[in-house]
């Protein structure tokens, strides 16, 4: 649980502090991605990522800085398209494929759709070349229509997917009607599956990237995502007031490792892997699965919802047994 449900928006004060104990820990040659989510981090303001970009600046070269930002693209317009194309931001924009279902989900303070309103952000950012992929979140509802999500992937050029599939709260106290079962992420993974194999054949590549987390790690053994091989890859999520935690979905008191005004990268990111949250223990399904060196039952917060439902069924196991050989196949291409 958590005693203090938001922590606002980061002042500088805090941002100073944070930043300068990070550069501490970092030696030349080191790489550092800071990715930016909310909440909608967009409301922090232009002026707020101008003077972080400002102060990361003087750094100086030795250190190779990579940024993203996550955001529902309502904000978006020109001025914010030339910085984030300026300072080589990845923009993921938040976009629910299916008009309907995103509408019906995501709505403006006035209480309407917003479909209409991120394609054009979408839009803008292609303008002016904004690096972007899109970000769904996977439902029930969508998960019934892979193929008309295809079709809304082609007929838009989207190059670059993610989808997110939707968990019940963490508590398990409240079941939602959108939350994922393990049959919803399989049928919908393995239909989604046969057309982007068309596609692949006919030399039309697009990512999608749990297929693409799988060929990487099939061919060149590199976890991509978190989880993939049923391993919590060490992080650190930062909240306003600098507050650090070792997984965006386990931001909870418990699991506090520390904060950034306070310590060192290297001290928090070491009390990030010793975290009682990466602790797993893996069922009998999972230990006698054929998959098991592959997935490991995969992300520790969604193994029980889409992976294994704890009645012998396992989505991602029904998904890796139409599209494993497949998978191999275009794995060994690619080495």
């Amino acid at each position: 649980m958590r005693q203090v449900r938001s922590y606002g928006l980061m002042s500088n004060e805090t941002l100073e502090k944070l930043l300068r104990n990070i550069r501490s820990s970092l030696q030349p040659g080191d790489q550092i991605n800071f990715a930016f989510q909310g909440g909608e981090p967009m409301l922090a303001g232009l002026d707020f990522y101008r003077y972080f970009v400002k102060l990361i600046d003087g750094w100086g070269k030795g250190i190779r800085v990579t940024y993203a930002l996550q955001t529902n693209g309502l904000l978006l317009d020109e001025e914010w398209c030339r910085f984030l194309a300026g300072n080589h931001f990845l923009a993921g924009i938040s976009l629910d494929l299916l008009p309907a279902c995103h509408d019906e989900a995501r709505r403006d303070a006035q209480g309407q759709g917003t479909y209409g309103q991120v394609m054009e952000g979408i839009r803008l950012m292609e303008q002016y070349q904004v690096e972007y992929n899109v970000l769904c979140t996977l439902t029930r509802k969508i998960a019934k229509y892979p193929q008309k999500v295809w079709k809304v992937i082609t007929k838009n050029d989207f190059r670059w997917v993610q989808f997110t599939p939707c968990l019940d709260e963490l508590s398990g106290e409240q079941k939602s009607p959108y939350a994922l079962t393990p049959q919803d992420f399989a049928s919908f993974y393995i239909q989604l599956f046969a057309c982007w194999l068309d596609d692949y054949r006919k030399g039309a590549y697009r990512s999608i990237k749990l297929f693409d987390d799988l060929v990487n790690y099939l061919g060149r053994g590199i976890p991509t995502s978190c989880g993939i091989n049923g391993k919590c890859q060490p992080q650190l999520v930062v909240e306003a007031d600098g507050s650090v935690f070792p997984c965006d979905f386990y931001c909870l008191d418990e699991y506090l490792l520390g904060n950034f005004t306070e310590q060192t990268l290297e001290e928090l990111y070491l009390l990030s892997v010793q975290s009682e949250m990466r602790v797993r223990e893996k069922n009998a399904f999972c230990r006698t699965c054929p998959y098991e060196q592959i997935c490991g039952g995969g992300c520790k917060r969604m193994q029980q919802e889409v992976y294994c439902g704890g009645e012998g069924k396992c989505g991602m196991r029904s998904f890796l047994d139409y599209s494993m050989r497949e998978l191999r196949q275009i794995a060994r291409s690619v080495m």
